[in-house]
């Protein structure tokens, strides 16, 4: 949970909160929303108390997550417009079927899904090729998979390229920090940040478009690139904060090691 969700604040003080995360003052919120700055101003300080509808207004104008979102209409009086249920309730079935389809058809890649602090919800059996060697604590369940990937006694003595792919997790845990405001991801950057790291970012490969995962295995030297695909329009809290992290072959010997592992 984050701050806001675990502190007792008033809704005006909550409203203010996520309008200045954004850097949006309150004349380009009233804008965007289309009430006066003046009636900004009033609910903020909490001489107007605010609506439901108004509520919700102003979340989506402010792109708050939907947990967030929850807890900003309970500070207001109201119920949570957001349900949450766990992957295994009935009325996840078809986001779940969608999920083990996607897993699936992903082989002979890796892919896994994750929650919003980057624990491992579920993954292929292609997965196993990505954690060979890492110490056993490290992938008792709750697995995170950013610090299995770079832990030393991880994935991180094999990633050929630590220093840039460490600083692209960071700076990509950096943005979600900022969006989100979640005290565990602020915690779990500053572990990350700490551990140790002999190889410095340096420049981009060239010609790179993306940065890769570089990873020494048994089959030498493999390259994965990353993508990540969500939900789209979700309206229930598990389903808004679910990720599934796709790995690709970036080149011929990759393909043809992924191929062999598959058969």
């Amino acid at each position: 949970m984050t701050t806001l969700a675990e502190a007792d604040r008033p809704v005006g003080t909550l409203l203010r909160h996520w309008r200045e995360r954004r850097r949006m003052s309150q004349l380009e919120l009233a804008g965007l929303a289309e009430v006066s700055a003046r009636h900004v101003s009033f609910l903020e300080t909490g001489r107007s108390r605010p609506t439901r509808a108004m509520l919700l207004r102003l979340s989506e104008q402010l792109d708050i997550p939907l947990r967030e979102r929850n807890s900003l209409l309970l500070a207001g009086g109201f119920a949570p417009a957001y349900p949450e249920h766990a992957l295994g309730d009935v009325p996840m079935a078809s986001v779940a079927e969608a999920i083990g389809q996607i897993l699936h058809a992903h082989l002979p890649a890796p892919a896994v899904v994750v929650d919003r602090h980057w624990q491992m919800v579920d993954g292929n059996d292609a997965v196993s090729l990505l954690v060979e060697g890492c110490a056993p604590w490290l992938l008792e369940p709750p697995v995170n998979v950013l610090r299995l990937s770079l832990h030393p006694d991880g994935m991180a003595p094999r990633i050929a390229n630590l220093g840039r792919w460490r600083a692209h997790l960071l700076h990509r845990l950096d943005h979600q920090i900022a969006v989100t405001g979640d005290d565990v991801l602020a915690a779990l950057a500053v572990e990350l940040a700490a551990y140790p790291c002999d190889d410095p970012a340096g420049p981009p490969e060239p010609g790179a478009l993306v940065v890769p995962i570089r990873l020494r295995t048994d089959d030498g030297e493999l390259a994965f690139l990353s993508t990540t695909t969500v939900f789209g329009t979700p309206l229930d809290v598990t389903v808004a904060e679910l990720a599934i992290e796709t790995f690709h072959p970036a080149d011929a010997v990759t393909a043809e090691a992924l191929r062999r592992h598959g058969q």
